[in-house]
């Protein structure tokens, strides 16, 4: 059954007076979608679509003719602009999530969800562009839930009801070093779901212990070579399980050791960039069961 927008839209709460109202708050909120699906990048570029939009497109996606003319006025630019204001910005990004899961192809093997922040270009939270939490599928990268982190605040605190949403049964989450929290881990666990955690020196402790177990001794399990930026770039993991790390439900270390080297033109030695930790969930054979583990820096 091929998911519809609109009854996700629905949950939405409409915040206006009932006085006055000219266009339903859905068919609003629907054409909006419908105008970005199609290319509008902006909230005038949204208002033009629906301007030119025919009377056939209007009338499904919700909007009323009138009852003397039978024919349908579209709204106008500054109404879509107070629209968009006015809605709930998490409501919104709920709705449109759930329609996205719902419209997601199952994948073979594990779903990974990769966390990150993102700065919106355009937007302003006070003086400072507005940025955002994203939960997307590593693959085929389609976007499952996002949430505006705080201006006063930081990433952190919007982890937990970025994810709240989304059926994380069986599948691995991976994010930056930031994201490293106990607090985190322990979430992830009880929602059913592993963690690939990156560990820097923003966790002294525990990023001491992972880098300082005797990686030289311990077999490669993954190599990866890639060109970017007209430089090679060679990334090794190695992993050794180990239940004693201070990080909930942790049962593998893992040690990763990028390299780089110049362009052609300028040949020099490679150069080592800085080792980072990882703990996990997950249990061996891990990594080697997995073609690309996913590699967060």
């Amino acid at each position: 059954m091929t998911a519809d927008l609109r009854r996700y839209l629905a949950s939405v709460p409409d915040p206006r007076a009932r006085r006055g109202v000219r266009h339903p708050w859905l068919a609003l909120l629907a054409a909006a979608a419908a105008a970005v699906l199609a290319g509008a990048a902006s909230v005038t570029a949204i208002g033009e679509w629906i301007a030119d939009a025919p009377q056939r497109v209007l009338a499904s996606l919700g909007f009323r003719p009138d009852p003397l003319t039978g024919l349908i006025r579209p709204p106008h630019t500054t109404t879509i602009r107070l629209v968009l204001a006015a809605a709930d910005g998490d409501a919104l990004d709920r709705a449109i999530g759930l329609f996205l899961q719902e419209r997601r192809a199952p994948t073979p093997g594990r779903t990974v969800i990769a966390v990150d922040g993102k700065t919106l270009r355009g937007s302003r939270a006070g003086k400072r562009p507005a940025t955002v939490l994203i939960a997307a599928t590593t693959h085929p990268g389609q976007v499952l839930a996002q949430r505006q982190v705080d201006g006063k605040s930081n990433e952190i605190p919007a982890f937990a009801p970025l994810l709240d949403g989304i059926d994380l049964t069986g599948t691995l989450i991976t994010a930056d070093a930031l994201h490293t929290q106990h607090g985190h881990a322990s979430y992830l666990s009880d929602r059913g779901a592993h963690y690939l955690a990156v560990v820097k020196r923003n966790h002294p402790g525990l990023y001491e212990k992972i880098c300082g177990l005797p990686w030289r001794d311990i077999r490669l399990d993954h190599c990866e070579r890639s060109r970017a930026h007209h430089r090679d770039e060679i990334r090794r993991l190695k992993t050794a399980a180990f239940a004693h790390l201070d990080y909930p439900h942790a049962l593998q270390a893992a040690s990763a050791a990028p390299s780089v080297g110049a362009p052609p033109q300028r040949p020099r030695p490679s150069a080592s960039l800085q080792q980072t930790g990882r703990a996990t969930t997950l249990r061996p054979p891990w990594p080697r069961t997995h073609r690309k583990p996913p590699s967060q820096n």
